[in-house]
């Protein structure tokens, strides 16, 4: 890609000599040099096509250890490659590998009340099981399981350790208005993934042992994607010699013959209660499978503080293909984070080619398995190729080209999550950087703690903010397109994307290049 710099306006921020000076004299000047010429080698049509490539058909939808990743994670060391932006490892290895176990999804039956219910007939799981942890659990029905500030199906229920049935959609009052909206407009908690995902969070919060979700609408659909799942035996993976497979919590979507046989009227009962039932599990796994997969990493050195970081991170993954061989090419999610941190990557280059070689090591970090569980960055934080303690910050980039529900009309926003977890001092410097060059609104709705999406533990960064890293996670919001067919490059807001990338760029520039690094004075907040 051809890169045009404007030296000249940069070095007018230190005025001009005729003495050649060192590297080091140069930055010494006046402080911390001008970024702007840099940042605005980050434009529209480079990231597009990289987008293009990196979220075309070939790449075969990314699904973590396929052909697709792998010649994700070619494209991604070919380009460093040629920018001539060095591997992070010492033996000059762009990968740092990941070792990884697939395990088949489970067989067997769920057994309420003595009555057995077949999986994949009855029942359908893609999360990973325990039996022995899950069975001899009380049921307790909730309705629609929804909790807001004026409403809650969970009012004077305790469920912890006990399995919920939850049905999807949200419940309505007598003359026809839903409850959450107020009007005849039903809100995002009866749309099927968002409404999930804001279920499954409250259950959680709340200590339930595991979900049966009813969703009969959707239920020949999941029951497909299922068996497609069984037969690649690809979807529960997890890392090798890891204790931590998300046995704590699981959840079913259950079939409406199951639904109604547990409870007959569930389609016109929304009064939540304790059951006279229990459920137990009579599952099997089996054909664990070793997996490799890579994580990329490439850095430019600092020149005064080598040793110490400023991540910049995106997941490499998606979801792969259908049954029917359909590519879920995954522009937005992350597609748009991965190429953001390259031209963000290329950016520091032509700064340090002009001279200016930030004063911290800058760390380009793309992470396998996101989607299966933020594997690769658990497996960096504890195997990181740079010291955690030295690690100055983690700004992590998953989705940022498109725009939500919440902006149409009113495009130029950013939410931001974390910035604030960990440091205040993030916190500000974050704030003065947008307000001095992008101007983007930075909306900080989902960096509120009792926020049901839990956003701020579902991607990389919370591996860094476990290890009290201070973090910014980048965000567009979810959109119809999400983990669906149809997140395709051609939808990207191209402009959108460029200006969220420069925001990150001049962000990760003032830490670089500071004289002291971030302030940690705040404790981790661990997942609930």
């Amino acid at each position: 890609m051809r890169k045009i710099i404007y030296v000249a306006s940069a070095l007018l921020v230190f005025g001009c000599g005729t003495q050649k000076q060192t590297e080091n004299e140069k930055q010494a000047v006046k402080g911390i040099p001008n970024p702007v010429p840099f940042a605005e080698t980050i434009n529209e049509q480079d990231l597009k096509s990289l987008l293009y490539v990196y979220a075309g058909d070939e790449f075969q939808g990314r699904n973590t250890g396929d052909k697709g990743q792998k010649m994700a994670v070619d494209f991604l060391k070919n380009f460093y490659e040629t920018h001539d932006i060095k591997a992070a490892k010492a033996d000059g290895n762009y990968f740092q590998t990941v070792p990884l176990v697939s395990e088949e999804l489970p067989k067997g039956s769920l057994v309420v009340n003595s009555e057995n219910f077949e999986l994949g007939v009855d029942a359908v799981t893609l999360s990973g099981l325990n039996p022995q942890s899950l069975s001899g659990k009380q049921l307790v029905y909730v309705g629609y399981g929804v909790e807001t500030e004026t409403y809650s199906d969970y009012e004077k229920l305790d469920v912890k350790g006990k399995y919920l049935i939850i049905k999807n959609g949200e419940p309505k009052k007598s003359d026809g208005t839903f409850f959450v909206s107020g009007s005849t407009e039903a809100s995002e908690w009866s749309e099927l993934r968002t409404g999930f995902s804001k279920k499954i969070g409250i259950a959680k919060n709340k200590g339930a042992a595991g979900v049966l979700f009813y969703a009969p609408e959707s239920y020949g659909k999941i029951l497909m994607q299922y068996k497609f799942m069984q037969q690649k035996a690809s979807q529960n993976i997890r890392l090798a010699n890891s204790s931590n497979t998300e046995n704590a919590f699981a959840y079913f979507f259950i079939s409406e013959a199951m639904a109604t046989k547990v409870l007959e009227n569930i389609n016109k009962d929304n009064v939540a209660r304790m059951l006279e039932a229990e459920i137990n599990f009579d599952l099997k796994s089996d054909g664990v499978k070793e997996i490799e997969s890579e994580n990329v990493i490439a850095y430019i050195k600092g020149s005064e503080k080598p040793n110490e970081y400023v991540v910049i991170s995106a997941h490499l993954d998606h979801l792969g293909m259908d049954a029917e061989g359909n590519v879920y090419n995954g522009a937005d999610d992350d597609g748009s984070g991965t190429t953001a941190v390259l031209e963000i990557a290329e950016a520091f280059k032509e700064a340090q080619k002009a001279g200016f070689t930030p004063k911290r090591s800058v760390v380009f970090l793309h992470v396998t398995g996101e989607e299966k569980g933020l594997l690769g960055s658990e497996y960096y934080s504890e195997n990181p190729v740079f010291s955690m303690e030295e690690t100055v910050a983690d700004l992590n980039i998953d989705m940022v080209g498109r725009i939500d529900p919440n902006y149409e009309g009113s495009r130029n926003y950013v939410y931001l999550i974390g910035s604030d977890k960990l440091s205040t001092d993030l916190h500000n410097l974050s704030e003065a950087m947008n307000n001095k060059y992008t101007n983007i609104e930075l909306d900080y709705r989902y960096n509120d703690e009792n926020d049901p999406n839990r956003f701020y533990y579902r991607s990389d960064h919370y591996n860094f903010a476990k290890h009290n890293v201070p973090i910014i996670f980048y965000f567009n919001g979810t959109h119809d397109d999400y983990h669906q067919l149809s997140d395709t490059p051609d939808k990207i807001n191209y402009d959108l994307l460029a200006n969220r990338a420069k925001l990150v760029f001049y962000t990760a520039w003032e830490i670089a290049n500071r004289d002291q690094r971030l302030v940690v004075d705040k404790a981790v907040e661990e997942a609930k």
